[in-house]
């Protein structure tokens, strides 16, 4: 599939520039000032990005129109559930999948909510497809980990409840040791070559003391932001700090700690105590400190395909405008660690194209194509 004249958001650019681009085999194969070839799409005047990434999400797991029927993003039955899997609640054919396409989203990290202190395992998925199996891009992104109000509200029948930040912390900690010594054992026992159980609720948090994978940390408060840090650096974690709201307010710390920022959703009412800081202003604060960030939509939170415009407030905000793009692209598959295949228009990445009518962060700018891996999906 060849394009031509098309304004490409190119990162070595830091700009839409003039330019054709080839995708073979599923790959951006060339992207040159001119590619010559008889069948091409003419995107003349059109804006051409990487297809969106939003790197917290509960997107198939929040039942568009439904009640407690499709609510499948907080296993309410325990606060400690680091084995429940985001893969095996997915539904593939929830409407708002079809939205977020429109919406120029290609790929997002999508998991369970903050009822839960270990809430259990995010999954990346490209929006490509019914059947869940097909479209992993990772099964087990993250762990999700919560603190501050949510975990500890009073719900009826929830085992394990802390009813303190300082019972959040403590039943975290509680769980990371009970892993580790868990750990410690199973390497003695295969050492040995002895028989070994597998404790099922356990042996999911190997991948986090292993620093495989991230804890993906839910905190709204300065505090809670740092208490995050605080136990990351105790077991020597990878960490994401998944919305981030009051961020700015320690945004020289948090360059220092050197974990990315996922920040939002910032749009909206603020619902809770926790939010009173929510701004949009929070992103343009953290990149100014030297933070990596990326934008979230927090779906359902605020609609999926609504990212783009998350990210026009925050420029609106002051935050410049290759850094809004890079904030829904380049910057969330960095995050995500999979920058090697999506994120960025490069030969040899994934052919996730969208065609916009005009520059994407425009209110009126309509997503007119849509490509993953060269394949037409709107």
């Amino acid at each position: 599939m060849l394009i031509k004249n098309g304004l490409l958001f190119l990162l070595e650019e830091k700009a839409f520039v003039k330019k054709d681009i080839l995708i073979e085999n599923g790959k951006i194969s060339k992207i040159a000032d001119e590619i010559l070839g008889d069948n091409f799409i003419d995107c003349q005047g059109k804006y051409i990005t990487p297809g969106l990434i939003d790197s917290h999400s509960h997107l198939g797991l929040s039942g568009d129109a439904m009640g407690w029927e499709g609510a499948d993003f907080n296993e309410a039955s325990d606060s400690i559930t680091p084995e429940v899997r985001a893969i095996d609640g997915i539904n593939p054919n929830d409407p708002t999948i079809k939205e977020a396409l429109q919406g120029g989203v290609t790929t997002v990290c999508t998991g369970p909510g903050s009822l839960n202190v270990l809430g259990g395992q995010a999954a990346i998925i490209s929006l490509n497809g019914n059947i869940v199996d097909k479209m992993v891009i990772n099964p087990y992104a993250g762990m999700k980990c919560a603190f501050g109000e949510n975990t500890k509200r009073n719900i009826p029948n929830l085992k394990n409840r802390p009813v303190t930040r300082m019972g959040t912390a403590s039943l975290l900690r509680k769980t990371l040791t009970e892993a580790r010594n868990y750990q410690i054992r199973k390497i003695d026992a295969l050492e040995k070559n002895e028989i070994f159980d597998i404790n099922f609720k356990l042996e999911p948090l190997l991948p986090v003391l292993n620093r495989e994978i991230p804890l993906k940390a839910h905190a709204h408060k300065s505090e809670d932001i740092c208490t995050a840090i605080r136990i990351a650096k105790e077991f020597n974690l990878k960490l994401t700090l998944d919305h981030c709201t009051e961020g700015h307010l320690i945004a020289d710390y948090l360059r220092e700690q050197g974990y990315p920022a996922i920040i939002g959703p910032s749009f909206g009412a603020k619902t809770k105590i926790e939010l009173k800081e929510k701004s949009f202003k929070t992103v343009n604060a953290l990149y100014k400190a030297g933070v990596k960030i990326a934008i979230m939509t927090d779906h359902y939170v605020i609609p999926q395909h609504a990212l783009n415009l998350c990210a026009a407030m925050a420029m609106k905000a002051g935050l410049p405008e290759f850094e809004a793009l890079k904030a829904i692209t380049v910057n969330p598959a960095e995050i995500l660690n999979i920058d090697n295949r999506k994120g960025s228009l490069k030969e040899g990445l994934d052919g996730d194209i969208v065609i916009w009518s005009n520059h994407p962060l425009l209110l009126e700018s309509q997503v007119e194509k849509v490509y993953i891996e060269g394949k037409e999906i709107i």
